[in-house]
């Protein structure tokens, strides 16, 4: 497992994983005709997690058997039978794939066999919980396809037992399918690369000073938007490669049926409580209410509308600090911070949050209002403790600009009311091939410059050379959380009579001007919040507006995080002089190059 996650990380979802994907996609041209292409997964992800699960069981097949054969008689025999195939599952069925390969005439009624013979939590995931495979089954037999495909999975290559395929390979392999199945519908939404993944998990870790508190790691973690939870394997991953006694207990809550179907699979190949994966909108529909975790870790949609889901969300919003909402709701076309917001709400008091958003959060919305909103109350709490940007081109669905905020409920002292931005865009390796939109890879030797530069806690540059001879800079930028924010005034110009004196009320109010359209004629300011907002006024407005006031009732704080300007490189323009000289020499080359094409006809002309 270790050497899988330092290995140079050319394809992020590592050679074993691409491979058996690749095979798997090769088993799904036995459907050609039969089904549509965009049909493939409804067939093929169930035989996956099938031959996933019978490869993990098959070694203690014989031990399940002889104590079924013991048990079967009772009522309750199902930690028996658990215990004897090491796993929370099993399977009772006297076939194997061997012997299913041996059959072709019988291949329905013995799969069929095989199929009933697991335990109820298998039958609900492949008949229940979103893969509703008896369809495609019974398509398959009734077709006489059923055999070529059950024979694809039996190769020599297509061995999924687990001292084959890791448990992080195996969701990857999963992922892999997925975006494959999904291409032109959302593709690429439901996954997030291995090399992102462990930075986020890195920095998480690294955020945390009560890591080794106990004799050993004891810690949970929580997806709100979980897809196929590879996010959460790879944390758990993590955590068992610093300790391999630890303790990780992941939960996770989907949507998507089929992908939630794979999580709950997953868990259950992992030795957890499956229960743990639960299937549900997180806008509306919580389904750990009342429960904390020590860590968050989650790559939410971008731009899903959430207007079905709004009066139920305006119901959490009106608890205020109670909700999982608490601030300013944002444009129903775009509910990332919500997400945010509802994983703040699960941290323990002292809690870590590693959160993949886009650029919008840090600008958008006006004082107050939405994602503005968002900044205020994080800002405000101490919570937020770190931004990185990411290299262009990470992600498998998108080329945008995209951050990882880094939450902690519990800032140590000497990280106090600062928030570090980490510009990590020119941290990178390009991939000799791209998959979807993903160009580049974050390899360890990336990920590991990210993290000294968040240990450091301070402005600096940070650079190394890869294997490949690529050059790799991290840059970051230590600020006082107070610096974000600004007082929005609104300022009036008075009103004046015809002596140019200002026009005031009975109060001594000064009336404000109105243009030739009728309109007031005040505008806005922002006014940084270590400012006094009379000696602002006097020195930026006065000069320029005599006499203008500040409407003090329409005074609002607000909050932006200017990431860009914060790296931004002033570039000096060249002297004049030499830009002269380039383009009279730009001049007389191309008059040298019209002589050379006209000649004569010029000078005749």
């Amino acid at each position: 497992m270790a050497e899988l996650v330092e290995m140079t990380m050319t394809d992020s979802t590592g050679r074993i994983a691409q491979e058996k994907a690749s095979l798997i996609w090769g088993i799904a041209d036995t459907l050609r005709g039969l089904y549509k292409p965009a049909e493939y997964g409804r067939v093929i992800l169930p035989m996956t997690v099938i031959k996933r699960f019978h490869d993990c069981l098959l070694s203690t097949h014989d031990t399940v058997m002889v104590e079924y054969e013991k048990r079967k008689h009772l009522q309750v025999k199902d930690g028996f039978l658990k215990q004897a195939s090491g796993y929370a599952f099993y399977n009772t069925s006297g076939f194997t794939w061997k012997t299913l390969m041996a059959d072709a005439g019988n291949i329905e009624s013995n799969f069929r066999d095989y199929l009933n013979g697991f335990s109820d939590n298998v039958h609900d995931i492949l008949f229940k919980d979103g893969m509703n495979f008896e369809p495609e089954l019974e398509k398959m037999a009734a077709n006489g396809v059923l055999y070529e495909v059950v024979s694809a999975f039996g190769g020599t290559k297509g061995d999924f037992s687990p001292d084959k395929v890791s448990e992080v390979d195996m969701g990857y392999i999963f992922e892999n399918l997925v975006r494959r199945f999904s291409e032109g519908d959302e593709a690429g939404e439901h996954f997030t690369s291995r090399d992102i993944v462990y930075l986020m998990t890195d920095l998480v870790i690294a955020a945390d000073p009560r890591v080794f508190d106990a004799d050993h790691i004891q810690k949970s973690v929580y997806d709100g938007s979980m897809g196929t939870s590879q996010m959460l394997s790879c944390m758990r991953e993590r955590l068992l490669q610093l300790d391999s006694e630890a303790t990780v207990t992941t939960f996770g809550q989907e949507l998507n049926p089929f992908t939630f179907a794979i999580a709950k699979a997953s868990a259950m190949i992992r030795n957890e409580d499956a229960e743990n994966m639960r299937r549900g909108n997180t806008y509306d529909q919580d389904r750990f209410s009342g429960y904390t975790f020590d860590y968050v870790i989650q790559n939410p949609p971008f731009g899903i509308e959430f207007k079905a889901q709004l009066e139920a969300i305006k119901s959490e919003h009106a608890k205020g600090e109670d909700g999982r909402f608490p601030c300013e709701l944002p444009s129903v076309s775009d509910g990332q911070t919500l997400f945010a917001q509802n994983g703040l709400a699960k941290l323990k008091d002292d809690g870590i949050m590693a959160i993949i958003q886009d650029a919008s959060p840090l600008y958008k919305g006006t004082p107050g209002k939405g994602e503005d909103d968002y900044r205020r109350h994080v800002l405000e709490h101490d919570w937020l403790e770190a931004i990185v940007q990411l290299p262009n081109d990470a992600f498998y669905n998108t080329g945008i600009a995209t951050y990882v905020w880094l939450f902690n409920k519990e800032k140590p002292a000497e990280h106090a009311d600062q928030v570090l931005l980490v510009d990590a865009s020119n941290d990178y390796v390009k991939r000799r091939k791209a998959i979807g939109e993903k160009r580049v890879d974050m390899t360890p030797e990336c990920r590991e410059l990210v993290v000294k530069a968040y240990g450091a806690w301070a402005d600096g540059t940070w650079t190394d050379v890869t294997e490949d001879g690529s050059e790799i800079i991290v840059e970051a930028k230590l600020f006082d959380s107070v610096e974000f924010g600004f007082n929005r005034i609104t300022v009036c110009t008075p009103e004046r009579d015809e002596d140019g004196a200002i026009v005031r009320n009975k109060k001594g109010v000064p009336a404000i001007a109105v243009d030739e359209n009728g309109k007031k004629m005040t505008d806005t300011e922002d006014v940084p919040l270590g400012q006094d907002i009379d000696d602002y006024v006097a020195r930026e407005v006065e000069p320029y507006n005599p006499g203008a006031f500040v409407d003090r009732k329409k005074t609002v704080v607000g909050y932006n995080i200017p990431f860009t300007r914060a790296f931004y490189k002033y570039k000096e323009l060249e002297p004049a002089d030499v830009i002269a000289d380039r383009i009279l020499e730009h001049e007389k080359s191309l008059e040298a190059s019209l002589e050379a094409l006209f000649g004569s006809m010029r000078t005749e002309a």
